[in-house]
């Protein structure tokens, strides 16, 4: 099917998974204060029937589902031009899966906390398809404007998410730090689209792109653009040093909101990212390319550095995440497509290990916000062999042991990065990878090397059905793709082509 996406119209049918989604978090919403669902949140644990708000989370996935079945078809659908606002390529289309399945696994993996800790799950679960709209809002932006919306729908849902446990001191603290510098760092990426307009006269990525490579526009102006729009993508990455949010945001927030945001919120903003720089500013790469290799650098060195020294378990995953950040910076440092594929591959990879890894932490601290430091984990491994198994496999693919999804993963960005001649930031991303398995075994060390200091610990853990699906596909997925990862591999590099010229990332001699 070959649709003209310049009749306003047909962007009905162009964003109809984002259409799905909004609809859909509107009819849980509404459904979730009526009837049998009102009181759900009110409830003493043990009086209500987990079913009355599971329900509302089976919805929630069959609205995914659907939204799915939208963004399936539209690998059917042939876009004329690439001026309209809203992009139709496989770039974002790849990236609509990994939003997707994060949405997927975080409402999997939520189930029985939400339940325990007696939260409203229709608004719970409508603020995560919200988000996820706002994600994909953000991945088919060819318009700064519509990154803007998007960025915006996706930071108020999660806002909410983070302070949504209105009984936990912590999550309202963490909330309120999410929104003061959200909102701060907002400005520095809008002040940035003004001076795009002002030095372009467009906010059309494909026409800055045009218009920049012509030789027109203000340079200065341009140069400017370039640092805000920066510093704003670098709060959503969690780059150092706009980080400050992420470990205290993390721990305060609901467990599932951190597994899911962590992974969901880092990949939007990666996304976007890269088709802004790609697309608009590719020619202008001398000047950003010193600015994102300094960022890469001081992000994998700084963040596993600080997480050697976590005894937190939720703080430590933070301080990973802001590492993974850090990894992800060199494949758009490098600018090609071996390391942009490299990066939607590893974006794919990280959301499934790191939120396996989260839906653990929810098991051990019995879907409460307890028992969430290392400590907690002696002998865990002996104790409930299965769910010790997975976590080792969780961790050693964050650490990017071979097998693995996150090895493959690594090996992606590095090739990239070679390809570019970053050897500098290679070996850089090589030893800060060493220098994590301190940290990530340490965990495993733990739970396998040391007996539980109490007797029968760990035998009230309960593992819903809906988490096993979560872990099981997990587990799967990442031992799939780090065995056979070609496959996957290829279909990244397929949506990256078309994107850019990429012509920018052969320059790259070292800043």
């Amino acid at each position: 099917m070959v649709i003209d996406f310049s009749r306003q119209l047909h962007y009905v049918w162009a964003l109809l998974p984002e259409i799905i989604l909004c609809v859909s978090g509107m009819i849980i919403l509404v459904v979730g204060v009526t009837g049998r669902y009102r009181e759900a949140h009110l409830a003493v644990e043990g009086e209500l029937e987990p079913g009355r708000s599971d329900d509302l989370g089976w919805l929630a996935l069959l609205s995914l589902s659907l939204a799915a079945v939208a963004n399936a078809w539209l690998y059917g659908v042939t876009e004329v031009g690439v001026n309209s606002m809203i992009a139709v390529d496989q770039f974002r289309l790849f990236s609509n899966w990994i939003f997707l399945l994060a949405a997927v696994l975080g409402i999997l993996i939520s189930f029985a906390y939400v339940y325990r800790q007696r939260l409203q799950a229709g608004e719970f679960y409508a603020l995560i398809l919200f988000a996820t709209s706002g994600m994909m809002f953000m991945a088919g932006a060819r318009d700064l404007i519509v990154v803007f919306l998007g960025l915006e729908v996706m930071s108020i849902a999660v806002y909410a998410l983070t302070a949504f446990n209105r009984r936990d001191r912590k999550s309202a603290e963490a909330g309120l730090k999410y929104f003061l510098l959200g909102a701060f760092s907002t400005g520095f990426l809008l002040y940035g689209i003004a001076l795009v307009y002002g030095a372009t006269g467009s906010t059309n990525v494909a026409v800055i792109g045009e218009i920049i490579s012509s030789g027109e526009g203000s340079r200065n102006l341009l140069s400017a653009a370039i640092a805000l729009l920066t510093i704003g993508f670098a709060f959503k990455v969690s780059a150092i040093p706009f980080h400050m949010w992420t470990p205290d945001v993390y721990e305060g927030a609901p467990a599932p909101v951190t597994a899911w945001m962590s992974a969901a919120v880092k990949a939007a903003g990666f996304v976007a990212f890269l088709r802004v720089l790609m697309v608009g500013f590719d020619s202008m790469y001398p000047l950003w390319y010193p600015i994102l290799w300094w960022l890469a650098a001081i992000t994998m060195v700084g963040a596993n550095l600080i997480a050697l020294v976590q005894t937190n378990i939720k703080r430590m995953l933070a301080y990973s995440s802001i590492a993974h950040a850090g990894y992800l910076l060199v494949a758009i440092a490098a600018a090609n497509e071996t390391a942009s594929a490299g990066m939607l591959f590893y974006l794919l990879v990280y959301t499934l290990m790191n939120m396996g890894a989260f839906a653990i932490v929810m098991s051990v601290s019995h879907h409460s916000e307890k028992r969430l430091y290392i400590d907690n984990y002696v002998g865990f491994g002996w104790a409930q062999p299965l769910l010790g198994i997975f976590l080792t496999i969780f961790l050693l693919s964050l650490a990017g042991f071979p097998g693995t999804g996150g090895f493959m993963g690594k090996i992606y960005l590095l090739l990239g990065a070679a390809e570019s001649d970053l050897w500098a930031l290679s070996v850089i991303l090589v030893l800060t990878t060493v220098l994590s398995y301190w940290y990530y075994l340490r965990v495993a060390w733990v739970m396998w090397m040391k007996n539980p200091e109490v007797e029968g610990q760990y035998d009230r853990i309960t593992v819903p059905l809906p988490m096993r699906l979560a872990l099981l596909m997990s587990v799967g997925l990442i031992l799939y793709v780090g065995i056979l990862p070609s496959g996957t591999l290829e279909f990244a590099r397929a949506s990256i082509e078309g994107l850019g010229n990429f012509g920018g990332g052969l320059l790259g001699q070292g800043p």
